[in-house]
């Protein structure tokens, strides 16, 4: 079992940076290489670009709780439950499929 996360590509759990606009004040926000690439894809199909995904994020928890006191922890529990939420929707499809033929 674990050598399917040992195995894993070290590019994934390596960091990287990126700045960001968010209402107003440049920031920076620091996650590895594969919650970049989760956020990509969530924003891709929402039709936004990744920075305008987060943005829209940090504007929709702020407006939500009225605080995040760790946006990047937020943004990788973010991808883990779109992830999940994924992983829901494909198994519920498969019974739909399933129980049509």
């Amino acid at each position: 079992m674990c050598e399917l996360y040992v195995k894993a590509d070290p590019i994934l759990y390596e960091s990287r940076s990126r700045s960001l606009r968010i209402r107003g004040v440049v920031t920076t926000l620091r996650l590895e290489n594969q919650f970049w690439d989760i956020l990509g894809e969530i924003a891709a199909a929402d039709g936004m670009t990744t920075n305008q995904l987060i943005t829209r994020l940090y504007e929709e928890v702020m407006d939500f709780r009225g605080e995040v006191l760790n946006f990047a922890s937020f943004l990788r529990v973010s991808c883990t439950r779109y992830l999940s939420q994924r992983r829901a929707q494909v198994a519920e499809l498969s019974v739909v499929r399933s129980n049509a033929g």
